[in-house]
């Protein structure tokens, strides 16, 4: 007959799983992302470095959408107000990227920080105005917003350019970079480099007590209230900052097309970055990047087919829209949590075994 002591004796001495610490992340959250977010940027710059300029263009591309939907996932994710007129604020940092440029001779960093700051001023007044709407209400103003804000373009004509819009001359690399470095290049690097820097300061946001309030507000508004939170400061503030992040991605919009018109933001755009923050992942900031990654690729896979099979422009440009809703069927059926969510199930079920 065994003893107590001698099953402890036979059973297996349990593996120690924990990483070495070199390979341990900092515990203080800002040096942790700080680090991750440059470790990343080197991964992005080497890649953009080694490959064409349509390339690097999608890789601009991917950074703006990023950008615009980490936003959107602080307002929708994190504080549970539902923008379906988002288009619209990328609109206002496009037009202000032009205007600026068009106007003065400001530096590329000081015309993109005027840019987020009249979006984030626009988002301001919006949030204001959306503190008093709940659910459809909500989503059926911004919905306007995004409907109306083309006409305004349109009527004023001799400031925004009318149906023709703004024309915005391609941004001119440093000559230290030499005489032959690609413009498209310049322009990913920028990108990149706005995103990572929105990423880190979102990520810390979310862990502090501001992004605290968020949820608390998002969960249930009266236990939020009753806890001290100020509520419809916390919803303005929401969308002040999901604005401003549409306001930075706006401009590099405006830097990559190099043309601000509203035929460049029209109502599927709206649609197409809801659809992005669901599929990546609500509430995820890395659900954001994957987003990203889908809107500019499957946009441009979906075009490259319907040019396959000969389809008519008309029917071809609602073909990204298609696919959007049979991408969005596919992941809710096979990862209720978008893709971010299928990856950590993935990971954790990798890492049992």
């Amino acid at each position: 007959m065994t003893t107590p002591t001698d099953r402890r004796a036979a059973a297996p001495t349990p593996v120690n799983r924990r990483p070495p610490d070199w390979l341990r992340l900092p515990r203080q959250t800002l040096l942790r992302h700080l680090l991750l977010a440059v470790v990343v940027g080197l991964l992005l710059f080497w890649l953009s470095d080694n490959v064409g300029a349509f390339t690097d263009l999608q890789l601009s591309n991917v950074a703006a959408y990023a950008i615009a939907l980490a936003g959107l996932t602080v307002l929708t994710g994190h504080n549970g107000q539902l923008s379906l007129g988002h288009g619209a604020f990328i609109a206002i940092g496009a037009y202000s990227t032009g205007l600026i440029l068009e106007h003065t001779s400001l530096p590329i960093i000081v015309v993109i920080l005027a840019a987020m700051g009249v979006t984030a001023v626009a988002g301001a007044i919006v949030g204001i105005a959306a503190a008093r709407l709940r659910g459809p209400y909500l989503a059926g103003a911004t919905l306007a917003l995004a409907v109306a804000l083309p006409s305004v373009a349109i009527k004023w004509s001799s400031i925004f350019g009318g149906e023709q819009g703004i024309t915005v001359n391609p941004l001119a690399p440093p000559t230290s970079l030499g005489l032959a470095f690609p413009p498209e290049r310049w322009v990913a690097w920028l990108a990149l480099l706005a995103a990572l820097i929105v990423l880190v300061l979102l990520a810390n946001l979310l862990r502090s007590r501001v992004g605290r309030s968020f949820r608390a507000v998002r969960d249930d508004e009266i236990a939020a209230s009753l806890a001290g939170v100020h509520v419809a400061r916390t919803q303005v503030l929401a969308f002040v900052v999901s604005a401003a992040c549409a306001g930075v991605a706006g401009a590099f919009f405006a830097f990559n097309v190099q043309l601000v018109a509203p035929a460049g933001f029209p109502l599927t755009l709206s649609i197409a970055l809801v659809t992005g923050i669901v599929v990546g992942g609500i509430g995820s900031l890395v659900g954001a990047v994957w987003g990203g990654i889908l809107l500019v690729y499957l946009n441009q896979e979906a075009t490259d087919l319907a040019k396959h099979f000969h389809v008519s422009a008309a029917a071809g440009a609602n073909g990204a829209l298609l696919a959007y809703g049979v991408l969005l069927i596919a992941v809710m059926l096979v990862f209720p949590d978008g893709i971010q969510g299928g990856v950590r199930r993935l990971v954790r079920l990798v890492t049992r075994q």
